[in-house]
């Protein structure tokens, strides 16, 4: 007897498609993201980045190419941000597998740097763990944290377009670096203490040479840890430049840094060592504390308590850190270097509270060279905690405070820059030079405004040669290419009068100063100056 005849079986010719995703996709781990998924799915093609974004091509089940780009920017890692994804239908190429292409360099820019973002806690883990071959490595980083927007020199973001370049992979980073499963897949900035960055400690104890001298017997950490124990200002080199840092408990100490910095009665930031040493120190909402542990890891202004402000063991800060003023600026660790310097469990007990304030003297831009960290720190530190891999972008701690339950930006630098704000116009491709104190610039284009980190004050030649590089530097990584600059219109305006210098044959825009501000408050919060506005700024001249 015959059976009844086989079910008919239903096989779709591969399809493929080319996928365009834009937004904070590089640098954050979004290409081995895109490879697991396709693997998962059993899709083929590739994935690379280009200066316009990342470029996907899958082929396979057009089921299974449909649920790719549905879940594609769904499924995103948690650093990434996407702002648009394009996809269409291309000819398919009979691929095997999905593969990681090199990187293009070809085409308009249009991917966004990531920003700096705090060590996670599987780093911090290995940091802690003596089984750990990056036990105690300051320089423990992942797809997940670490340096981005301060080490890139280029477009596409990859490794020789880091300050990560002088630094060869050894064969256990490159077996993490090429292996789809581990966290460190492509992850730029990877390294070990193989072959990674060194610390260097040097104390200023003159040598024939006039200089500061290395200190080559023991841990640079734990030599710097009992430098800042006997109240040494130790200028400690950071994602984005140097800091100069004391025992914030220590009132000698700090009144020491106070003035050799010149810094008034202006109040110190203060880094504690975790949440509950601050917690007697500061009332604290759910939306400060949410800011302090994020990976952005500003400063955040914090109101002091008025009932006891001690900690336990007797830890209270000296009263030169913030004298008179009814707040303190606390920030949390945001490196593996801070988390050594306040110490590992088992450690010495060391520092929980220290002041933390930019490399420079006031106004001046924040110290990012060596060398330079040595000249210009010379007569403000005791020491220096520095390292080779180079910083090629100064980039300042952010400064938030939360009004009404949402957060103020009073300064917006690590962590923040360089992503774009939005705007509630479109506005032609412009540079706004800014000010001349605090000087911050902006690049507009579209919708969108990339504003630089804080620069510094304009008096100083300093900073503007630092302006200069910054404005080139961010440039070089937006799609912005000014049609036009606007300037202050104070006729003293060093920052206005290099606009004028710079113009090109381009308009310059001369806008009055409190204009300018409240012109700002209203792109700040969605205001297309469609309806009226009262704006009252409270500022000095312009």
């Amino acid at each position: 007897m015959s059976g009844p005849p086989p079910a008919a079986v239903t096989v779709h010719a591969p399809l493929r498609r080319r996928v365009t995703v834009q937004g904070v996709v590089q640098g954050v781990g979004f290409r081995p993201y895109v490879h697991a998924l396709a693997t998962a799915l059993d899709l083929s093609g590739n994935v690379t980045n280009t200066p316009e974004g990342v470029v996907v091509e899958v082929e396979g089940d057009p089921a299974a190419v449909a649920r790719f780009c549905d879940r594609i920017a769904v499924d995103a890692p948690p650093l990434a941000r996407v702002d648009s994804v394009h996809h269409q239908e291309v000819p398919a190429t009979g691929d095997s597998a999905f593969t990681i292409l090199a990187s293009r360099a070809d085409g308009p820019t249009r991917a966004l740097i990531p920003p700096d973002t705090a060590t996670c806690a599987a780093c911090l883990g290995e940091l802690a763990d003596p089984r750990d071959r990056r036990h105690r490595h300051p320089f423990v980083t992942c797809t997940h944290c670490g340096p981005r927007f301060t080490i890139v020199t280029g477009l596409p973001y990859d490794r020789d377009q880091t300050t990560m370049a002088g630094f060869p992979m050894c064969a256990g980073c490159a077996r993490e670096y090429t292996d789809p499963a581990d966290r460190r897949f492509h992850a730029q900035p990877v390294a070990c203490p193989d072959c990674g960055p060194r610390l260097a400690l040097l104390v200023r104890r003159a040598d024939e040479a006039g200089q500061p001298s290395p200190v080559t017997d023991g841990d640079p950490i734990a030599a710097a840890r009992r430098l800042l124990a006997g109240g040494a200002v130790l200028a400690v080199k950071g994602l984005g430049g140097y800091h100069l840092a004391c025992d914030a408990t220590d009132p000698a100490a700090v009144e020491r840094l106070r003035h050799r910095k010149a810094r008034g009665d202006k109040p110190f930031a203060v880094m504690a060592a975790s949440v509950e040493d601050i917690e007697p120190l500061v009332r604290l909402d759910p939306e400060e504390r949410a800011l302090l542990t994020a990976t952005t890891r500003p400063i955040v202004l914090l109101r002091r308590r008025t009932d006891g402000p001690t900690v336990p063991g007797g830890l209270r800060p000296a009263e030169g850190v913030a004298p008179g003023s009814p707040d303190f600026g606390i920030m949390l660790p945001y490196t593996p270097v801070h988390h050594l310097l306040f110490g590992l469990p088992g450690d010495p007990e060391g520092p929980r509270l220290l002041v933390m304030t930019s490399g420079n003297l006031s106004g001046e831009p924040i110290v990012t060279d060596d060398a330079e960290a040595l000249e210009r720190l010379a007569h403000l530190a005791d020491a220096w905690l520095t390292h080779d891999r180079p910083i090629h972008v100064p980039c300042d701690d952010s400064v938030v405070r939360v009004c009404d339950g949402r957060p103020l930006l009073v300064r917006r630098a690590r962590g923040y820059a360089p992503l774009p704000l939005p705007l509630p116009l479109e506005v032609r491709p412009a540079l706004a030079v800014g000010g001349d104190l605090k000087n911050a610039f902006c690049l507009g284009a579209g919708r969108r405004a990339w504003l630089s980190a804080h620069i510094g004050d304009m008096d100083d030649l300093a900073t503007q040669r630092a302006f200069e590089r910054a404005v080139a530097q961010l440039e070089s990584i937006t799609p912005v290419r000014p049609r036009l600059l606007a300037a202050d219109r104070h006729p003293a305006y060093r920052s206005a009068r290099w606009a004028v210098r710079n113009a090109a044959g381009r308009p310059v825009v001369r806008v009055q100063h409190h204009h300018a501000h409240v012109a700002a408050a209203m792109a700040e919060h969605g205001l297309d100056g469609s309806v009226p506005v009262l704006g009252v700024a409270f500022d000095g001249t312009g």
